[in-house]
């Protein structure tokens, strides 16, 4: 599965590129704000979405662009899950910062079943 990781925070960055890779799957990024993220979106399958970016977008708007007009799941994570509001209509996950790997590669795997099981409902005519 293609993971793109959106985070603006070098080391935070890094740490879920690592999780990810370890569990298997391919990374995208990281990349920092609204504008790289929508560039890469046709080529990822998940992403893990900090609520704050660099640009001052929120990724909670990010998240609804990805989801509605690009079919990319999102997983939140986020120092401030409180603050995800009514942004996480259609997201994954919301995992809060300081994250464990196995909560950050749990939800990853579910997301990877949740593809799986999509892609096999469909119904070829």
């Amino acid at each position: 599965m293609k993971v793109m990781i959106v985070e603006d925070e070098n080391f935070i960055a890094l740490e879920l590129e690592r999780i990810a890779q370890e569990a298997g799957h391919q990374t995208i990024g990281p990349v920092s704000t609204v504008e790289q993220a929508l560039a890469h979106a046709q080529r990822s399958d998940v992403a893990l979405v900090d609520l704050s970016l660099s640009d001052g977008l929120s990724g909670a708007q990010l998240a609804r662009r990805l989801i509605d007009r690009h079919g990319v799941d999102v997983i939140f994570v986020t120092g401030s899950p409180e603050n995800v509001g009514h942004g996480i209509e259609g997201a994954l996950d919301v995992i809060s910062k300081p994250f464990t790997d196995e909560r950050i590669a749990g939800a990853l795997s579910r997301a990877e079943a949740r593809r799986k099981d999509f892609d096999s409902s469909k119904v070829a005519f």
